[in-house]
């Protein structure tokens, strides 16, 4: 129940307030005033009174606190420029294995025939939006989880990380990373330099694990990338790669084709070379032309087969 108005002190003072008002002749503003402070001590002691401990707690409850920040990313972009986000369903879609042990190439997905993935940053990209590299020792968190281990060719302090930035199919600088052998590092820098120079578009830069490379096939992957510690595709001698002396470049737009033999096995639609689509290497164009400068052959002149998106130190 509300306490009576005069049992506040507020209000006894008011009421006196009012009184030597009246005496005082101040008028009838003065005791006006004094009738206002009354009534609201008189509403404000009956609200205090008649509050609900379960409100209160309730209010306070629903009352805004501090958010904790948070790593969740924002929302992708669906399409920047002529790139758009990947779809859904890409890298999940696991390929059947024929009798032969492999997954038999496919036509290419419509979706795919004239890719233009917007690229997912793995690592910062440069706030200036210009061409950075970096070259240093293989951090060892870095080589744990690359593909290398102690059967491999070539010894970690053989290696190098090293860090480019490379412009995507949306148009914006991205930066990328690679594992190298040393001593063709600096070769490497200067080649990508020269691509980001030209605006030829890489869709993703980062180094596998043995168990991404050796994950069943989606078909679908294109990761440019240099080290991965593997044979030669269907023979017991090690790759280039395995020494860090070969670079995959856009292996979507660039596949691998030997008789019926396709790999990306999903990027058939690129064994067409006249269709000239962004991020395909082409003869005396920009890609094949970098890595000529540097001494690097390129798997596309091959005799027997194709091998687009290779490029090596020893021309093999």
């Amino acid at each position: 129940m509300c306490a009576p108005a005069g049992s506040s002190p507020n209000a006894r003072t008011a009421i006196r307030t009012a009184a030597r008002s009246r005496r005082r002749g101040g008028g009838r503003v003065a005791g006006l005033l004094a009738v206002a402070v009354l009534l609201g001590s008189a509403l404000s002691g009956c609200s205090n009174a008649m509050a609900d401990p379960e409100a209160d707690i309730q209010a306070r409850t629903l009352a805004p606190s501090p958010i904790a920040p948070t790593e969740s990313r924002s929302p992708e972009p669906v399409r920047i420029g002529d790139a758009t986000a990947a779809p859904a369903w890409l890298g999940t879609r696991v390929l059947p294995v024929g009798p032969q042990g492999r997954a038999a190439a496919q036509q290419t997905p419509p979706e795919l025939r004239h890719r233009s993935i917007i690229t997912v940053d793995d690592l910062p990209p440069p706030a200036d939006g210009r061409f950075h590299a970096t070259v240093q020792a293989v951090p060892a968190d870095v080589l744990a989880r690359s593909s290398w281990t102690k059967d491999c060719p070539i010894a970690a302090a053989d290696l190098r990380y090293l860090t480019v930035v490379f412009r995507g199919f949306d148009g914006r600088a991205h930066t990328g990373e690679l594992l190298a052998n040393a001593r063709v590092a600096d070769d490497l820098v200067t080649v990508f330099e020269r691509l980001f120079a030209a605006d030829f578009p890489i869709e993703r830069m980062r180094i596998s694990s043995a168990a991404e490379l050796n994950a069943p096939s989606t078909g679908d992957g294109n990761t440019t990338e240099v080290f991965a510690c593997r044979s030669v595709r269907g023979r017991k001698a090690w790759s280039q790669h395995a020494y860090g002396l070969a670079v995959d470049l856009n292996p979507f737009q660039n596949p691998y084709q030997k008789g019926e033999v396709v790999l990306p096995e999903l990027a058939t639609s690129y064994l067409d070379r006249a269709d000239a689509r962004p991020g395909m290497a082409q003869p005396r164009e920009q890609a094949v032309q970098a890595f000529a400068a540097i001494g690097w052959g390129w798997g596309g002149d091959y005799r027997s087969l194709k091998d687009y998106m290779h490029f090596s130190a020893s021309g093999g």
